[in-house]
C-alpha cells in the first residue's frame, strides 16, 4: 500500500509531539511500493528528503520543506533453525517494543532488556538502541533495505553495519540515503540472562524465578517508574548521549565527586552518565515555559504542551552550554535534529 500527502503534518509522527510539517509525506507497505516510487517518479531527486520511522528519536525545529518517507513494513517471519538460535525477519514498521514482547512469550533470548523502547524496528539498527546492557547489534544478523543514491535493493551483514554505541553506518555515511525495509534477528533458544547493570537483578529476584518474562517485567516496572509515557507527556527518551572520555578527565571529575557514575570502555577511556552531570548543573525538574527536565531522569526533556521544536532545541542548548562550563565536557545529543 502507498499513500502520498501534500503539506503533511508530521505532530503524531514524532513522540516529542510538536507541529511541524512537510512539503510531501509519502509511506509504503511493501518493499516493491518503494521501489516503483524512485523509479516512476524523480521529482524527489530535487528536494531534500528525510527517512522517519516511529519519531521516537527525532526533533523537528522547523516545518521541512522536502519528502519524507516512512516505511511502514509489518511482519515478523521465521527465516531459519537450529538447535541453538532461531532466526526472524521483522518489517521495519513493526513496533519494537511488540517484536520484544514477541520474543519473550516464545522463550526466546536477546533483546528482553530492550523492553519498552519506543521506536520501530527499522530505526533500532540506525541507533543501535541498546538499555541495561544489552546492544540491539548482538542479535543483528542481517539488514535489509533501498540504496537511493544507486537505485537498488542492498543487504548489510552486522559485521558490515560499523556498530557503535548508539551509532552504525545507517547513521552517518548512509544517513538519509539507505532505507531500511526489514532487519534479520538472530535469537537464543537457551539465552545467557544479562542482570548486571542497574536495579534489573534485585528487581527480578523480588518477582521470583529468573526467566525472559521476569527480566521484561523488572525492566518495564523500573523504565516506567523513571521515565514520561510518550502518550502523556511529549518525550524522546534520552536526549544526550553518554560522553565517552579520556580516563584522566573522569579522575579529575571524581576528586571533586567521588560519586560520578564511571563506566569503563577500555583502557584509557570511560563512559560517564550524562544524566548525573546534568543533574549537578541543577537541571533536573527545572522548566522553562512549555520545556523542561524530566523530574525523575535528567537525561528527559519533555514538552509540557504546545513548545515548538525550537525552543525544545533552545533549551537543549543552554543545558549543553552549562554542562561544558561547569565540566569542561561537550554532550553529544542521542536525538536527531531536522
Amino acid at each position: 500500500m502507498i499513500r502520498f500527502f501534500e503539506n503533511y503534518s508530521l505532530k503524531s509522527h514524532n513522540t516529542f509531539g510538536v507541529e511541524a510539517r512537510c512539503r510531501y509525506f509519502f509511506e509504503f507497505t511493501e518493499p516493491e511500493d518503494l521501489e516503483t516510487f524512485i523509479q516512476s517518479d524523480e521529482t524527489w531527486k530535487e528536494l531534500p528528503h528525510f527517512i522517519l520511522g516511529g519519531g521516537s528519536n527525532v526533533l523537528f525545529k522547523r516545518d521541512f520543506e522536502g519528502l519524507v518517507i516512512h516505511p511502514n513494513i509489518p511482519g515478523i517471519f521465521k527465516v531459519k533453525e537450529d538447535r541453538q538460535n532461531i532466526w526472524f525477519e521483522v518489517g521495519a514498521g513493526e513496533v519494537w517494543d511488540d517484536f520484544v514482547k514477541y520474543c519473550v512469550d516464545y522463550e526466546m533470548g536477546g533483546v528482553e532488556n530492550l523492553s519498552l523502547i519506543p521506536g520501530l524496528v527499522g530505526a533500532a539498527p540506525v541507533q543501535n538502541i541498546g538499555a541495561y546492557g544489552q546492544e540491539v547489534s548482538n542479535v543483528i544478523e542481517l539488514v535489509k533495505g533501498y540504496d537511493l543514491q544507486q537505485k537498488l535493493p542492498l543487504e548489510f551483514r552486522a559485521d558490515a553495519c560499523e556498530f557503535a554505541y548508539r551509532d552504525s553506518l545507517f547513521k552517518r555515511d548512509l544517513k538519509n540515503r539507505f532505507i531500511i525495509t526489514s532487519v534479520v534477528f538472530r535469537l537464543e533458544k537457551f539465552p545467557e540472562f544479562n542482570l548486571k547493570y542497574g536495579q534489573v537483578e534485585e528487581k527480578v529476584k523480588e518477582l521470583g524465578e529468573i526467566n525472559l518474562q521476569n527480566i521484561r517485567k523488572a525492566v518495564i516496572d523500573i523504565r516506567s517508574s523513571k521515565l514520561p509515557d510518550v502518550n502523556e507527556l511529549g518525550n524522546a527518551g534520552s536526549f544526550f548521549k553518554n560522553p565517552v572520555v579520556k580516563t584522566e578527565v573522569a579522575e579529575k571529575i571524581r576528586k571533586h565527586y567521588p560519586d560520578a557514575p564511571v563506566y569503563q570502555v577500555n583502557e584509557s577511556e570511560v563512559k560517564l552518565a550524562a544524566g548525573w552531570l546534568i543533574e549537578k548543573t541543577g537541571w533536573k525538574g527545572m522548566r522553562e515555559g512549555q520545556v523542561g527536565v524530566h523530574e525523575k531522569q535528567a537525561l528527559v526533556l519533555v514538552n509540557y504542551g504546545n513548545a515548538t521544536g525550537k525552543e525544545i532545541y533552545d533549551f537543549s542548548e543552554k543545558i549543553s552550554q552549562t554542562v561544558f562550563e561547569k565540566f569542561g565536557i561537550q554532550l553529544e545529543r542521542e536525538v536527531n535534529c531536522v
